[in-house]
């Protein structure tokens, strides 16, 4: 893999796994409601369910790409249907984004890490955006290796920022400042998967 494909590669991580949402709520809740270190977990836990989803969507593309090409364009039209869709609902909320923890009891770590994991692994449309994200990434002739530095770097990258939410949300005054930014990021959100539509249709074709 090259390293500006790894690095478009890279920036669709980054912002698919800043774009906020149902993950981003169980991290907050379990970071406001239980301690930095149960947010850590469930970050944890939500960046291997993640992963595994990476790894079937990569070796499953990697042999539709191989053995039904017809079928492969049509997962890509769907999942640029589904990226579009994706930015036009940031755009559309991007005026009043809304960040929800509820306060409950202390739970245990495994309870963290279980939350982290299920949001991520019973999220079926996550399965649809991991199929858009690396469809125009992968290639009959891609090897092995580079399939493990896709799915290394979707998984790190997911474990990373939600690690950082949960360092950054156990601070009371930093919710108030990435509340006041949360416009501007989904908007960039909203205009870059738009964008990632158009080229997962042009590639396609």
């Amino acid at each position: 893999m090259s390293l500006m494909l790894w690095l478009s590669l890279l920036l669709i991580c980054v912002l698919g796994a800043m774009s906020p949402g149902p993950s981003l709520a169980v991290v907050l809740r379990q970071t406001v409601s239980n301690g930095r270190g149960h947010g850590i977990v469930a970050g944890c836990a939500h960046a291997l369910g993640v992963g595994v989803w990476a790894i079937a969507t990569v070796w499953g593309l990697g042999l539709l790409v191989s053995q039904h090409q017809l079928a492969y364009q049509l997962v890509s039209w769907l999942g640029a249907g589904y990226l579009a869709w994706l930015g036009y609902n940031a755009l559309r909320y991007a005026a009043s984004p809304t960040l929800v923890a509820e306060a409950g009891a202390r739970e245990s770590y495994w309870k963290a890490a279980g939350s982290g994991a299920l949001i991520s692994l019973l999220n079926p449309k996550l399965a649809v955006f991991f199929t858009a994200l690396f469809a125009q990434f992968v290639s009959v002739e891609q090897t092995l290796q580079d399939q493990i530095i896709m799915v290394l770097t979707a998984t790190l990258v997911d474990g990373i920022w939600y690690v950082l939410v949960a360092l950054l949300f156990s601070h009371a005054h930093l919710l108030t400042w990435l509340r006041r930014h949360m416009k501007r990021l989904e908007q960039l959100t909203g205009v870059v998967l738009i964008g990632l539509s158009v080229r997962v249709v042009m590639a396609a074709q």
